[in-house]
């Protein structure tokens, strides 16, 4: 799933959805932040993390609600840079969504890939 071996490597996990908006933004601007660092750096969207990939949704929602910038900002800055997305599909059937109607670029793996990645990341984060 790693595109370089020898690169530092970091995988954000997403647990939260739409239902905690404050959460909503970090792991894409730590993950932007790392990548522009030169660190190879994906988001994991699993539980209710998929929510927020939602291409209806990512506009309307952000981390400091109508005052702040929307969601699909901080996902551009980390996807212009180079993040990798990745969701469960289990989670999306959690979600009742598919992968249809989450943004583009949006990458679908197993449990068993996740497990890969966690193994071979240097850090592994949690949100």
């Amino acid at each position: 799933m790693w595109t370089n071996e020898g690169e530092g490597k970091i995988v954000y996990v997403q647990t939260h959805g739409i239902n905690d908006p404050g959460r909503s933004a970090t792991p894409f601007f730590l993950a932007a932040s790392a990548a522009a660092m030169e660190v190879e750096v994906g988001i994991y969207f699993t539980m209710y993390g998929p929510q927020l990939l939602r291409r209806d949704i990512v506009d309307k929602i952000g981390p400091k609600g109508d005052r702040g910038q929307p969601l699909s900002y901080f996902i551009r800055q980390a996807t212009d840079l180079g993040v990798r997305l990745w969701v469960c599909q289990p989670s999306l059937d959690l979600n009742d969504l598919t992968l249809e109607e989450l943004i583009d670029g949006v990458e679908m793996i197993g449990g068993a890939a996740f497990n890969n990645l966690a193994m071979t990341a240097d850090a592994v984060v949690s949100f």
